[in-house]
């Protein structure tokens, strides 16, 4: 058994290091005896969406998101959206999560999107949204906790289609407004949350390795359970930083 993922432009969307995220699922895989696959996709190169179960892409400054966002568009928007209806995982965080709406306001330009989730991200007045953020999701298996940390100027709104990731039980969430946080689509979540998100979530890494290893092998996998005790103690942590 072997998961495979891809990184999206690991060079230009990293920010925050969020490149944890990789290696978080990479070691969680190893300590239960599971093959890992990682490759990156970066400008002008093709995806292949047989080949990999979870795509993921970070964050990035406003001149790599800028050029990302172009090149994403051109030659990978058709693949990613059909790994994406064939149940493939994609994670997509801060400005990978803004990049997966129909378009993306940056000062008086707006980016185009891959128009994977129904959602607008859009430039408004107001400081940027800073700080420590806990969230309430459910993903199928009854309510969760997601803590973490965001910072982003741009404000997205979802659309009638689309699914907030969940709730905001402190901080700001996409807008500071309506209460929500990130986008679900299938097995396609975006969210703002990072610093990295995944470490400080063991349960959230598990539920995507375990979806993507269901889309390559046809039945969800019982994972065994591992020693998290330093685990908790950093979703501990960054609850009690949001909560505080």
């Amino acid at each position: 058994m072997e998961l495979r993922v891809l990184s999206l432009y690991p060079e230009q969307m990293n920010i925050y290091a969020d490149r944890g995220n990789i290696l978080f699922l990479q070691r969680r895989c190893e300590w239960r005896g599971i093959g890992f696959l990682h490759a990156g996709a970066g400008p002008g190169e093709p995806v292949d969406p047989a080949a990999y179960d979870l795509f993921y892409i970070g964050g990035g400054q406003d001149r790599d998101q800028r050029a990302v966002a172009a090149d994403m568009v051109s030659t990978k928007q058709r693949e990613l959206t059909a790994a994406a209806d064939e149940g493939a995982v994609l994670l997509a965080v801060c400005g990978g999560y803004q990049l997966l709406g129909h378009s993306y306001q940056l000062g008086e330009e707006k980016l185009p999107g891959l128009g994977i989730a129904d959602l607008e991200t859009v430039r408004e007045p107001g400081p940027r949204l800073i700080g420590n953020v806990a969230i309430e999701a459910d993903l199928g298996e009854g309510s969760r906790l997601i803590a973490g940390f965001e910072n982003h100027g741009g404000r997205t709104y979802l659309g009638p289609g689309a699914q907030p990731l969940g709730t905001v039980v402190s901080g700001h969430g996409n807008n500071d407004r309506d209460g929500f946080e990130g986008v679900r689509r299938d097995n396609v979540i975006g969210t703002y949350l990072h610093g990295p998100l995944l470490p400080k979530n063991s349960w959230l890494a598990d539920h995507l390795i375990a979806l993507a290893l269901e889309r390559r092998y046809g039945a969800r996998p019982d994972l065994d359970p591992l020693p998290d005790e330093l685990e908790a103690a950093a979703h501990e942590s960054a609850r009690q930083a949001a909560q505080s």
